[in-house]
């Protein structure tokens, strides 16, 4: 196949392995204006799946960059009420929704963080929208990544088309994609392994996870009994339509308990928070919530984000992704949370992943914010404790301990 070919069937596996379509759907896309020349490429793919209608709406986040120095913050976070009603409409009307993110992760460097977090605050109250939709219409969404040449140069080493065309391929083969292959089954395969790690987890009635790493990280999180990392007893509406919501994908993950949090956490990679690189950082937490930032570099930054809202300083996720993966192992950076979160184990800081779960209300975390970052490494040990009161270790040496049948 040529590259072009392959970025079709990249394409295909987004609108039916990510999103699986359904017939007369429409299909709300927000895409980056850098990667504009892939969106018509998924848009046919979504057509021949049977979409109604595929609405593409283009985030130029360059243009809102120049805005922000010439337009008050409050005009720049500020979303107008047709720009809600029209997503709310398609919304409504059942439609699912995908983000095809083409990132420039430093291109916010030369701008204030005020300006900056003005932008992604306007940009951020569009997306809760979605997320909100996801959460009580229970409509599927997907965020995925397009590559560009000016992305391609940041984080490999290469340079113009070539890095880009570079870029392409590792991404085919980050989300099991192969010339010859059947993407359909590729990812059935995938999901029989990925559940059946998520149900040993969870068989084993676990408390808390006690992580331990040699940079510094010394931290128990809580579960509570509605902690899930599989899905073997989750509710779903009966028109429930199965979809992948990231691609690509490793994780295992649960919301913990939102008051049990305590000890330090170091992060292992870095984190583009609001266009700016953050590295080097880690949190002291005590009973659920931060109560220390540790950073060098990027501390006002990063407790602005924990002041977000009252909730933003608790967790909302504890994820469980092999250090030895395959996005670990391309040994790229890519300085993007959607892949660099599945390269190792991490953490998020607020909204919980099943916020409306009636039993868990009181003890999952919800917040206007949901930010991942990245706490595995080589030397990784994690210790889970049963309700029994028995030690098990659930990872070894940044890898799965716990034997997964199936």
């Amino acid at each position: 196949m040529t590259l072009e070919e392959m970025k079709r069937k990249y394409a295909y596996t987004l609108a039916r392995v990510g999103l699986n379509v359904q017939k007369g759907q429409t299909v709300l896309v927000e895409a980056s204006v850098a990667g504009h020349a892939f969106v018509p490429i998924f848009a046919e793919e979504c057509y021949k799946l049977g979409a109604g209608n595929v609405v593409v709406h283009y985030l130029d986040l360059p243009n809102m960059k120049v805005a922000a120095r010439y337009r008050s913050d409050e005009d720049m976070r500020r979303v107008e009420d047709w720009e809600r009603e029209m997503h709310q409409m398609y919304l409504d009307q059942g439609a699912c929704y995908v983000r095809l993110e083409s990132e420039d992760p430093f291109l916010m460097e030369d701008i204030s963080e005020k300006h900056s977090n003005a932008i992604f605050a306007h940009v951020d109250t569009v997306r809760n929208i979605m997320r909100r939709a996801s959460r009580e219409k229970h409509c599927q969404w997907l965020i995925a990544m397009v590559p560009t040449e000016r992305w391609a140069e940041d984080i490999l080493d290469k340079k113009g088309g070539e890095a880009e065309d570079a870029y392409w391929e590792l991404l085919f083969k980050l989300c099991y994609i192969t010339e010859d292959n059947d993407v359909v089954q590729a990812w059935e395969e995938k999901d029989k392994l990925t559940a059946a790690r998520g149900n040993a987890v969870d068989a084993l009635h676990l408390t808390k996870l006690h992580y331990t790493a040699s940079n510094g990280t010394d931290l128990v999180v809580g579960l509570t009994p509605w902690s899930k990392f599989g899905h073997g007893d989750r509710k779903r509406p009966a028109n429930f339509t199965p979809f992948h919501p990231n691609i690509p994908s490793e994780e295992i993950c649960t919301t913990p308990d939102k008051f049990v949090t305590s000890g330090v956490v170091y992060a292992s990679r870095p984190l583009v928070l609001g266009g700016k690189k953050v590295e080097n950082f880690g949190f002291r937490f005590e009973n659920g919530k931060v109560v220390e930032v540790l950073a060098k570099e990027g501390r006002e930054m990063l407790e602005a984000l924990v002041a977000t809202d009252e909730n933003a300083c608790y967790l909302g996720e504890a994820a469980l992704v092999e250090y030895h993966s395959p996005i670990s192992m391309s040994g790229v950076v890519y300085f993007t949370t959607l892949i660099d979160e599945n390269a190792s184990c991490h953490l998020a800081l607020g909204r919980g992943l099943n916020t409306s779960h009636p039993e868990a209300k009181e003890r999952f975390n919800d917040s206007t914010i949901h930010i991942d970052f990245m706490i595995g490494t080589p030397d990784l040990k994690i210790v889970g404790t049963t309700e029994d009161g028995e030690e098990v270790i659930i990872f070894q040496d940044g890898d799965f301990a716990v034997k997964a049948e199936g």
